[in-house]
């Protein structure tokens, strides 16, 4: 029946690198005493290596590497401290060496500056490690002093951040030096460098799928001829945009084709300079866009990667009517160029092939099972060649994974998916910045701006959480907040659109709603060193949001919210104390009564504590208990909660404070439930009264008392005057509330019940369907209000005479109230008797006979044999004995069913 008012009262990052790069050294685990032999191996051959090179800071980081370690191997105690500085510095002058390889001088003139610095640092390190170790007295305890003071994992992690970013610039400066020599070349090799440079690479040797963009993009480029075509790939760094483009010219017979690296000015201007060289029409992007503009053979200009939103494309695109062009990017707003198509996820089953010819492995039932699992991977699987494992290695090492490379490539393309948007990431504001990783700690979708505005209305209606534990988050916000103190849309638009120009978050125009690839999701929060601040930033501004929802929006918003407080709780089970009681409401009205409780009893817990056992947010504590105590079918409980929070607010708040009529309200059920209808309708009348006279007849509150006392009417067979009140509480719900509003589907489902009790079972079946489509919308199939619904549906469908629907439905019922309350919960045993008494119908008596017998055993235990739920238990397990001729057991049944109401 009707839905009771429930007290709402608030608030009572790895080091990345480039393809070359190879790390040649890695710790041993700890279980390996000499994990500093391969280390110093390392560095003496780079060592040697360096004093072969002119660049003396090189020599002099790596020696003083080398001597580092040396010195280490004389440390007796506590040498695994210093494990993770020694494989840091190790690994910094592996990836030196392996830089000066590749560019030489481009690259020993751009670390020099780090060299000396890192130097410096290292031979301080040595010196106070010598230092501690002629005192060997209290060393242990110096020492461990000494990393705290120092703070050598800060220290060595900043040296690795600027040698992430100086390599970015390494490899861009490189390939401007390398065509600056091609330019300036002789004549003769000229023309056969520049087209080695310009003609694309073929596409990876493990290409898979995508046929659906790869069709499109051949219907595109083939029609039309009279005009210019230009298509525009984006999405997130690593979907597979350039590998798409380069199959497409692959399959494709274009007259000429240039590849331009757009990620920079100067790499684009170098680009357009070697088709103007490779065609001998001059040496200049202008001569090169000329000769384009004047060709009007079936060239193909393919701009890869223009994903720095600061360029305008627009200045170095051919200005004419023919011609093709292919844009790679990830940033969305370069659809407005032409054609477009978003690449992301690969279909299953091109990604479950993909994954398996990636890790070289058979297409055996064992591993395609494996594979469907396993959609985001390829090199470690390679190389571990442990398919099964990976898994559960992915879950605790996914960081790593992401930015693991195999050793042998099977293309050109030399930057790991962790790398691509890592360089995306570094683009960004830190305002920007901070938003997405405060983000990676809510739901990867159903993000909305709502969260963050609501949020910074809060107006601390209780004294807990102080303000100056909220001043951080709150200072966070301020920069959305005009100083009037309205919210700033548009700023807040300026900063998501700037995570969006790199494809790191996706926006839903129709929605309104953000939300982020799983794998980036991810691993935005590694790139925190330490998640525990804003952790506590995202569970604040959330728990301020909550609390700022009016009472009757709070069921709706709790459908959008559950999935990110689940996520904060499993972050951080802690993290959501300072507003345990906004997130009770969530977790209430989504139907985890679990949850709830173990909420609503630390809530009283420390309310009590702080409060006293009268205070105003004790009872109200007391009351959300009880509630949730209800909904889990502990009746007794709840009752006894229940009545002495009553009591108290009868005695400090009077009869008619809103609290007063709450709790009388939830005892009110909680007796009706009981079968105590004398007690229940006693306090029904009066919260009817006092609420119509206090609040009007138009009122919520009132509605919904009105809509309660109709049990009443129930309990006294008066089924007409049901109908008349249900219909005009319909009525009046929808004029106020409007017709999707949940108190109106709650109104319009109780008077289907009624008609059907009436005997009207189409009038009922056509306010049920209508129910269940718009709850299921609104709420989600699994939401408690819908499965009360999907119940009455199949009840309706029974009386009907429609069985199969009636047995499908039920079937559906009980196996969602089997997950979510539980195998022994009052709610899923009512399901579990209605699917018995559907299957004893059908003739299916084996199958009604087990679940009646499980239904008595259970209801007999919490309820005793006198409760009316259970004496119909005995009922309908009695009629299903007699049907399958057992007389013995139904006559005993029968017997017991005499003597229990003969007890009454």
């Amino acid at each position: 029946m009707s839905t009771t008012s429930l007290p709402t009262s608030g608030s009572p990052a790895p080091l990345t690198t480039g393809e070359r790069t190879l790390r040649r050294f890695k710790a041993p685990p700890k279980s390996k005493s000499d994990w500093l032999t391969p280390a110093i191996l390392t560095a003496k051959t780079i060592t040697a290596a360096a004093e072969c090179a002119p660049f003396p800071y090189i020599k002099g980081v790596s020696g003083t590497v080398l001597i580092l370690l040396e010195t280490v191997v004389t440390v007796k105690k506590n040498r695994e401290d210093l494990e993770e500085l020694c494989s840091s510095s190790t690994e910094i002058i592996t990836i030196l060496h392996d830089q000066i390889l590749a560019h030489g001088n481009t690259a020993a003139i751009k670390f020099k500056g780090l060299c000396e610095e890192l130097e410096s640092y290292l031979k301080a390190v040595i010196i106070t490690i010598r230092n501690m170790q002629d005192h060997s007295k209290g060393f242990r305890g110096r020492f461990k002093e000494f990393l705290k003071s120092s703070n050598l994992k800060d220290e060595i992690a900043g040296y690795q951040t600027q040698i992430q970013g100086l390599m970015a610039i390494v490899e861009t400066n490189f390939k401007v030096d390398e065509m600056h020599a091609i330019i300036t070349a002789p004549s003769f090799a000229v023309v056969k460098a520049v087209q080695n440079i310009n003609n694309c690479p073929p596409p990876s040797r493990i290409f898979q799928g995508r046929q659906a963009i790869l069709d499109k993009m051949h219907q595109f480029f083939t029609t039309d001829s009279g005009n210019q075509h230009i298509y525009v790939l984006y999405g997130l760094g690593g979907a597979g945009k350039t590998q798409i483009t380069l199959k497409l010219i692959e399959e494709s017979s274009f007259s000429d084709v240039f590849l331009v690296d757009t990620s920079k000015v100067e790499t684009i201007d170098t680009g357009l300079k070697s088709i103007a060289v490779s065609k001998t029409v001059g040496d200049s992007a202008q001569d090169a866009l000329r000769w384009l503009q004047s060709n009007r053979n079936n060239w193909l200009v393919f701009f890869d990667n223009a994903d720095d939103p600061k360029i305008n494309l627009n200045d170095f695109l051919p200005k004419c009517n023919h011609g093709n062009i292919i844009i790679t990017s990830r940033n969305p707003d370069l659809r407005s160029y032409g054609a477009h198509t978003l690449v992301s996820d690969m279909e299953e089953a091109d990604a479950i092939t993909l994954l398996l010819r990636r890790a070289n492995k058979e297409h055996s039932e064992e591993n395609l099972k494996l594979a469907t699992e396993i959609v985001k991977a390829g090199a470690f699987i390679s190389k571990s060649e442990d398919l099964g494992g990976y898994l559960a290695l992915y879950h605790t090492n996914r960081a790593r994974l992401l930015s693991e490379k195999a050793a042998q490539s099977h293309d050109d393309y030399a930057q790991t998916v962790f790398t691509t948007w890592q360089i995306s990431f570094n683009q960004l504001s830190h305002l920007a910045a901070t938003l997405l990783q405060l983000c990676s700690f809510l739901h990867y979708t159903g993000i909305s701006e709502d969260i963050f505005s609501a949020a910074s209305k809060y107006d601390f209606p209780l004294s807990w959480p102080p303000r100056e534990e909220l001043q951080e988050p709150l200072e966070f916000l301020s920069h959305f907040v005009e100083p009037t103190g309205k919210w700033n849309s548009l700023k807040f638009l300026d900063v998501t659109n700037e995570i969006k120009a790199y494809s790191l978050i996706s926006f839903d125009a129709k929605t309104k709603l953000f939300s982020i690839h799983p794998l980036v999701h991810a691993w935005s929060r590694s790139t925190l060193l330490d998640e525990t601040p804003l952790q506590s930033w995202m569970s604040s501004i959330l728990g301020m949001c909550i609390t700022e929802i009016p009472e009757n929006e709070i069921k709706l918003a709790s459908v959008r919210l559950i999935s990110h407080v689940v996520l904060l709780k499993s972050v951080n089970p802690d993290g959501v104390a300072d507003f345990r009681w906004a997130f009770w409401q969530i977790y209430y009205h989504t139907g985890k009564f679990k949850d709830a409780q173990a909420i609503a009893e630390q809530i009283l817990e420390k309310s009590k504590f702080l409060l006293g056992d009268d205070h105003a947010h004790t009872l109200s504590a007391m009351g959300i208990l009880a509630t949730a105590y209800y909904k889990l079918g502990e009746f007794p409980k709840a009752m006894e909660l229940g009545v002495l929070v009553l009591e108290k607010h009868t005695e400090l708040l009077g009869e008619d404070h809103p609290d007063t009529l709450l709790a009388m309200t939830n005892l009110a059920s909680m007796y009706y439930n009981l079968h105590e209808f004398q007690k229940a309708q006693e306090l029904q009348v009066l919260v009817l009264e006092k609420r119509s006279k206090l609040l009007g007849e138009d009122h919520p509150d009132t509605l919904s008392a009105m809509g309660n006392f109709t049990r009443t009417y129930y309990t006294l067979g008066e089924l007409q005057k049901v109908k008349e009140l249900e219909v005009l509480v319909l009525k009046k719900r929808t004029k106020f509330q409007g017709e999707d509003h949940p108190n109106t589907l709650s109104a319009m489902s109780n008077l289907a019940t009624t008609y059907s009790k009436l005997g009207e079972f189409r009038k009922a079946k056509e306010l049920d369907v209508q129910v269940l489509e718009k709850r299921t919308k609104i709420l989600g199939e699994d939401h408690p209000d819908t499965l009360v619904v999907m119940g009455n549906l199949a009840r309706t469908y029974s009386n009907l005479g429609e069985l199969q629907k009636a047995m499908e439905l039920e079937v559906l019922v009980l196996e969602k109230r089997r997950k979510l309350l539980g195998a022994d919960h009052p709610d899923t045993l009512t399901a579990m008797a209605n699917l018995a008494v559907t299957h004893y119908t059908l003739g299916d008596l084996t199958k009604a006979l087990g679940l009646g017998v499980e239904v008595l055993q259970k209801r007999r235990q919490p309820l005793g044999d006198k409760h009316p739920h259970t004496i119909l238990a005995m009922e309908n397990l009695a009629d299903t004995y007699q049907k399958l001729g057992k007389q013995e057991e139904m006559e005993e049944l029968q017997q017991l069913i005499e003597d229990t109401k003969k007890s009454l």
